[in-house]
């Protein structure tokens, strides 16, 4: 299975440091969730694992290959991305802006041949928006386009998965099943790393937690390990109620600390 090496990382924007010697060891078969703060570096972690942003130091190493070795194509290819956020600008159908999910795996000016059609499928199929494919993307909802943009990501059929905030926008019965097909995924032996906000989503389905706060990794482990109330009120300054409800740990942030 596909391994993710990341040892003393340190990652500047302009003259703010925003990672600090960040070190973890990631692999395949598993989904990983960062959570933290706001601005505590969580995307820009993501971010340094595609190679969009250059570490000023440490090294990020895909099974062994250090990622800034790597072109762009490769790195397509290997790892898929869902940004958080993402603004679509041009009237494409669903089936054609899943499509773009294949772009790694062609030639240029070449036609998608029946492997890429049928990861098509299956992608829209696991976003549960094949009843969307013929209709123009830039009139979707926020719930729907969320959906469509991580079908794309799941064009690809990448070893790794990076989704920023992938549950944005999305009803509770979709956050669910996003949360579900994340996890099969990562079962089924893919990588996969979601920045997340929502702790007891995170606890339900994550097999490991690394906790970001101030650029610094505050704790790495399961949900038991990482969420726990001292952790919660040092990094998010909060009190929580936490307890179990169906075998499913709950954590509600009741009041702030200080």
């Amino acid at each position: 299975m596909v391994t993710l090496s990341i040892s003393a990382l340190h990652v500047s924007l302009g003259k703010r440091a925003v990672l600090q010697g960040i070190d973890a060891e990631l692999e395949g078969g598993s989904l990983i969730g960062i959570i933290g703060p706001n601005g505590a570096g969580k995307s820009t972690l993501a971010r340094a694992i595609l190679h969009l942003i250059e570490p000023i130091s440490g090294m990020i190493a895909l099974d062994g290959a250090n990622v800034t070795t790597m072109s762009r194509d490769a790195i397509a290819r290997r790892i898929a991305y869902l940004p958080q956020g993402q603004t679509l600008h041009w009237p494409l159908t669903v089936e054609r802006l899943v499509g773009l999910g294949r772009l790694p795996h062609l030639a240029p000016f070449s036609r998608l041949m029946p492997a890429d059609t049928q990861a098509i499928e299956r992608a829209m199929q696991c976003a549960d928006v094949m009843a969307l494919r013929r209709r123009n993307a830039l009139e979707l909802s926020g719930g729907e386009r969320a959906r469509v943009l991580l079908a794309r990501a799941l064009a690809v059929e990448a070893d790794v998965l990076i989704a920023d905030e992938p549950l944005a926008a999305l009803d509770p019965g979709h956050q669910l099943q996003v949360m579900e097909l994340l996890a099969a995924q990562a079962h089924a032996g893919a990588l996969v790393i979601a920045v997340l906000h929502d702790l007891t989503m995170a606890a339900r389905y994550c097999d490991r937690l690394l906790l970001i706060d101030e650029g610094r990794l505050a704790a790495d482990g399961d949900a038991d390990a990482v969420l726990t109330e001292a952790l919660l009120e040092r990094v998010y300054g909060v009190r929580a109620w936490t307890g179990v409800a169906d075998g499913h740990r709950l954590i509600v942030p009741m009041s702030l600390t200080a």
